[in-house]
């Protein structure tokens, strides 16, 4: 048995009577600390594990759109919505298969494909797309109203040329030639000369004529 002087006996001593008033404290503390660290770790783990199967899903996804299969696209782009909706893929993926539907006759699909994309998507310029594409089908509806619900919705500076393009488009199809006619100008006025799409609105505004 191992002997103890006196000086050492008393800081033996003390240091028991610390660990009995604040032991329990510690070993609590520790063991959150521990917790923690490691909660940290596997989750940080899940989350390089989510973004690699999101990759490889929308790798696959990018290689199923090249056999034209709609229901194939479709399908590939829904694993991805729904598993891993928080990725930056996800809306990505729900662009390409609401291309596909839209290419397939599918407007349905295709439009709950950009609404997805409008209600999930973080990056602006997703849902300014999306609501672009989607306000065409809904001309293509003969839904006026509804498209201009969403064609004046605020959007970024860089779409609005065709923003306002799209909405002439409405209007000339909705016999309103006075707004179609501000609608061009105004698209003519935001788009760049240089860009052939100034030319194809250019034509629309000219072939309206002038006021009357």
């Amino acid at each position: 048995m191992a002997t103890y002087s006196r000086e050492e006996e008393e800081k033996f001593e003390g240091i028991q009577a610390w660990w009995k008033r604040n032991g329990t404290i510690i070993t609590a503390l520790l063991a959150t600390i521990v917790v923690t660290f490691g909660g940290m770790q596997v989750w940080k783990y899940y989350q390089q594990k989510q973004a690699q199967q999101a990759a490889d899903l929308y790798a696959l996804l990018q290689q199923v759109t090249a056999t034209d299969d709609i229901e194939k696209i479709s399908d590939a782009a829904y694993l991805l919505t729904e598993g891993y909706p928080s990725s930056g893929y996800a809306p990505r993926a729900a662009l390409i298969a609401a291309k596909a539907s839209v290419n397939a006759g599918d407007w349905q699909r295709a439009k709950q494909q950009f609404q997805w994309i409008l209600d999930h998507a973080a990056e602006t310029e997703l849902r300014d797309l999306a609501r672009l594409r989607l306000a065409g089908i809904l001309l293509d509806e003969e839904k006026y109203n509804e498209a201009l619900r969403h064609l004046n919705t605020e959007h970024a500076d860089a779409f609005s040329g065709l923003y306002t393009d799209l909405k002439g488009d409405v209007f000339v199809a909705s016999g309103n030639m006075t707004e179609a006619r501000l609608a061009y100008q105004t698209a003519v006025d935001k788009l760049n000369k240089s860009n052939n799409y100034y030319n194809i609105v250019q034509m629309k505004l000219d072939a309206l004529g002038d006021s009357e």
